[in-house]
């Protein structure tokens, strides 16, 4: 793990406060039980048929959320800067995660371990807010769950990809086209033939 700086602390806590918000007391007690860790291009922060013990949030950097089929692997998922990561019913369940988190660049993430969440749960100080989080967690995965299965049934092709556009620009300028087009669902070929309606809209 790497040294945690207040830089980074204060932008932590920015970017958790729509989940959680802790007075200076339980702030002092709360950043105890957190680390962070630099992940280079490629290494993974989930394996599949590993337990995934910590969640986290993504300082700086993204990842992407795959799966192993037939040998291929298939990109389900990102997660760029300022949102949460995790293989979540691992960490919840201590079951082996079914997926692959792998960082799509150098990514920096703040990291709650499953024994840490355990112990800030059992702290008069801090339980009542870290019951609340965990809720505001599981709740933000549903939502995002729901978005994906929904944008399926809704949303073209084309529509998936502008969205994505609006968090993840710079990373997917520079990502392999067949990760996105695993995300949307299609060919790298469709792929190619929207990017150039986008670049060269009529």
């Amino acid at each position: 793990m790497d040294e945690i700086t207040n830089v980074q602390l204060s932008a932590f806590r920015a970017g958790i406060a729509p989940f959680i918000v802790f007075n200076e007391a339980e702030w002092i007690v709360f950043i105890q039980h957190i680390s962070i860790k630099t992940y280079k291009k490629k290494q993974h922060f989930a394996e599949a048929g590993k337990v995934c013990n910590y969640f986290g949030f993504i300082l700086t950097g993204s990842v992407r959320y795959y799966h192993l089929v037939e040998g291929n692997d298939v990109t389900g998922y990102f997660s760029f800067e300022n949102e949460f990561t995790s293989s979540y019913k691992s960490f919840l369940t201590a079951t082996p995660a079914i997926n692959y988190i792998q960082a799509l660049e150098p990514t920096q993430i703040v990291i709650i371990t499953k024994k840490n969440m355990d112990l800030m749960l059992a702290n008069p100080m801090l339980a009542y807010k870290m019951e609340r989080f965990g809720r505001l967690i599981a709740e933000h995965y549903l939502i995002c769950y729901e978005d994906r299965v929904a944008s399926f049934v809704t949303q073209t092709p084309e529509e998936r990809y502008l969205k994505l556009l609006e968090t993840g620009r710079e990373v997917l300028q520079r990502m392999p086209q067949h990760y996105i087009a695993n995300f949307l669902g299609i060919t790298p070929v469709s792929l190619s033939r929207i990017r150039k309606r986008i670049l060269s809209p009529s």
